[in-house]
């Protein structure tokens, strides 16, 4: 098993081109960081960003340079910041942005009944010409050479007309973080009227809806009659209806999982590993990968791809403020199954054996627990508590 992280067998970087869009995918969290900052360096017009996560580190501080600079040349910087996800970042250290130019608003400023609902997304736009998601948040863990201790994750580049939508999208979430911040209703509408686009690239978005949110109707819909199934996967504790769809593709097909064996949250890995038993009895493999703590948001059904911000769990299908782009090209999915499966040497190989053995009654309901908790609570909210299952890196 390989110490690096990604392991240096595995490609740093894919590329492809599909009906018309150019697009790259990034592995390394210090190449992403290269990228990214050589990116806002170049912008001529605009930087648009969202996140979740902006840490005041290394990697931080760097991409706050970079908007600053760019803000000062005359290009217009625009930020939207979770207020719980950068919690413990200062207002005051976006002051040097807010002087020369820029802007950066907070989502969820003030506590009330839609304060947890969080902005989870992953967003960058320059120029309205290229536009990047992933899983990555702005921080030294994500944005980082390969080490034992980082997030193993994806950044995701795209040029081409769809990017477009993703535009579109920016425009109505920053207005409704100015003008609207916590209304629900508002927000609701916003989620539940965007369209959901069949195109070869398009960009979908979830949030609090009472049923399923576009992105999740989308895959829901790609997994109705579906033969082959590859999902990389930080957070996993979908509901019912969802799990029952995935043991079907498995029935039908073959259904891989590759999902964390590290974390800084036992209890997301408990969560997951309650529904392992129900997976594998329906002929699914799952791995848990283990150099590093996977942070990953892939799902290849057939020939689509969707990356973005969303986990396969109940907060990212019904609560959180998502985005993600789907990909539909047989090509590219081929392209990511096989990066998928040459992940196998750095995953243990979870079998009904070793799943019963490590299930007794006791961490059954240990399990049953995390599960509720992360997926009814909240996972940023249950890192503090690790219901008895251990230390959750390395070893839960």
């Amino acid at each position: 098993m390989s110490d690096a992280c990604p392991p240096t067998d595995l490609p740093q970087m894919l590329a492809a081109d599909v009906a018309g869009h150019r697009i790259e995918l990034i592995f390394d969290g210090g190449e992403r960081l290269t990228h990214l900052l050589r990116m806002i360096d170049a912008a001529a017009r605009s930087v648009d960003l969202i996140m979740y996560i902006f840490e005041g580190d290394a990697a931080g501080l760097s991409v706050l340079r970079a908007l600053t600079a760019a803000a000062r040349r005359g290009v217009r910087v625009r930020a939207l910041i979770d207020s719980f996800g950068s919690g413990d970042t200062p207002d005051a250290l976006f002051a040097p942005l807010r002087e020369a130019g820029g802007s950066a608003t907070f989502f969820s400023r003030r506590w009330r009944s839609s304060y947890l609902v969080r902005n989870h997304q992953k967003l960058i736009l320059i120029d309205d010409r290229i536009a990047i998601t992933g899983g990555f948040n702005i921080a030294d863990d994500y944005l980082s050479a390969p080490r034992s201790d980082c997030w193993f994750d994806i950044g995701v580049a795209v040029e081409g007309p769809s990017v477009a939508q993703a535009v579109r999208w920016f425009a109505q979430i920053h207005d409704y973080t100015v003008h609207h911040d916590g209304k629900l209703l508002v927000l609701r509408r916003m989620i539940r009227e965007w369209p959901v686009d069949r195109g070869a690239v398009s960009w979908l978005v979830g949030g609090p809806t009472q049923r399923l949110s576009p992105w999740a109707r989308a895959v829901r819909a790609d997994l109705d009659g579906a033969r082959q199934l590859d999902m990389a996967m930080a957070y996993f504790s979908p509901g019912q209806g969802l799990l029952r769809r995935l043991g079907r593709v498995a029935r039908r097909g073959r259904a891989r999982f590759v999902m964390a064996g590290r974390s800084d949250n036992a209890a997301t890995i408990g969560a997951s590993r309650l529904l392992y038993g129900y997976l594998l009895r329906k002929g699914a493999e799952i791995w848990e990968y283990r150099p590093c703590r996977l942070h990953m948001k892939l799902i290849v059904v057939d020939d689509v791809v969707y990356i973005g911000s969303a986990n396969f769990d109940v907060r990212s299908l019904f609560v959180n403020v998502e985005v993600m782009v789907r990909i539909a090209d047989a090509d590219f999915a081929a392209q990511m199954r096989r990066f998928i499966a040459a992940l196998e040497p750095d995953c243990e190989v979870v079998t009904a054996g070793s799943h019963k053995a490590r299930g007794t009654w006791l961490t059954r309901l240990r399990w049953t627990l995390a599960w509720f908790i992360v997926g009814v609570v909240d996972y940023t909210v249950s890192r503090k508590l690790n219901f008895g299952l251990g230390d959750p890196d390395p070893e839960v």
